[in-house]
């Protein structure tokens, strides 16, 4: 078990440093970095993903790369432009409605991305579930047009009840992460057809398997995201972006840039929007460069046995 801690390039979720643990098993490493805030038992699949990804139990890849957007988090116009022009992907994702912000500063975001894109790049925004509906629908036909068209817009709102009800009154697709990875039903997303795409991460579903039957089970197209981890914990969506039988959109697994350093020998960083499907090789000096403070190691020590107590 070792406790990494690597700073952000620039905050993202309100977080400045990314802390995690890789465990290591007997094909290799898994990470473990449920964020902090999460109790035992909403943490519990992300080790069931760790473990997975440690005893190298994951399905043969259909593919050898898969494509990806680059991350946009929710800052200031000209450090969005400079992101999507570093990031070297034709499409991109930017993080929207954030609170403390207005959307007049989402639009000019937006703004910024699509000069950054150019006009045949795509698009999608991610809301956090922080519009109501009301605010979604007036808050997306604004940034539809700021961008130029969105691809898509991901967890516009909370409840997957008020999902289904946005859904009916905007022509932008509509994709779902938190009302799927934590709900206590998943597959409400489909019964009530609340949603165009479905939003996969490895770690808080508990694993590649775990994934790919739940993409079966809920029959919408995929798009396989990351939780902000180290190339280590890339490597598991890549491995399930690779064993889906479709992938029609770029995945959200190119997040290793957001982080200003990496556990990897070779970083699982993009070239030509795509990344290649390998389990990347962790670097010894990089975990002593990177290991964290004592007191924080006792604090993934201390969450590990909470979660294992649990069963």
């Amino acid at each position: 078990m070792r406790v990494f801690s690597i700073p952000l390039r620039t905050p993202f979720r309100g977080i400045t440093v990314r802390e995690g643990v890789l465990l290591q098993g007997p094909a290799g490493w898994g990470e473990w970095s449920p964020f902090l805030e999460y109790d035992a038992s909403t943490a519990r699949p992300w080790l069931a993903a760790a473990e997975e990804a440690a005893a190298g139990d994951w399905p043969e890849p259909l593919r050898n790369e898969v494509p990806v957007n680059v991350t946009v988090p929710a800052c200031d116009p000209e450090r969005a432009h400079e992101i999507v022009r570093a990031g070297g992907c034709a499409t991109a994702k930017v993080k929207v409605a954030e609170r403390g912000q207005t959307l007049a500063d989402d639009q000019a975001r937006l703004e910024a991305v699509r000069d950054a894109l150019g006009p045949t790049g795509l698009v999608r925004i991610d809301a956090n579930g922080g519009w109501d509906v009301d605010g979604a629908v007036r808050a997306i036909t604004v940034l539809d047009r700021a961008a130029g068209g969105l691809e898509y817009v991901e967890q516009p709102v909370a409840a997957v009840e008020d999902l289904a009800v946005v859904r009916r009154r905007v022509e932008v697709r509509i994709a779902a992460d938190e009302s799927i990875r934590r709900a206590d039903d998943p597959y409400l997303v489909r019964d009530l057809e609340a949603a165009d795409i479905a939003v996969l991460k490895v770690q808080p579903l508990g694993g590649v398997r775990a994934c790919l039957r739940i993409a079966e089970d809920i029959g919408l197209p995929v798009v396989v995201s990351s939780a902000v981890e180290s190339s280590v914990g890339i490597a598991a969506g890549v491995a399930l972006a690779a064993a889906l039988p479709e992938l029609p959109h770029a995945c959200g697994l190119a997040t290793v840039q957001l982080l200003t350093d990496d556990v990897a020998v070779e970083p699982l960083l993009p070239v030509g929007g795509m990344l290649p499907v390998r389990t990347p090789q962790v670097d010894a000096a990089a975990l002593e460069r990177l290991a964290a403070p004592a007191d924080r190691v006792a604090h993934w020590e201390q969450r590990l046995a909470d979660v294992k107590e649990q069963g």
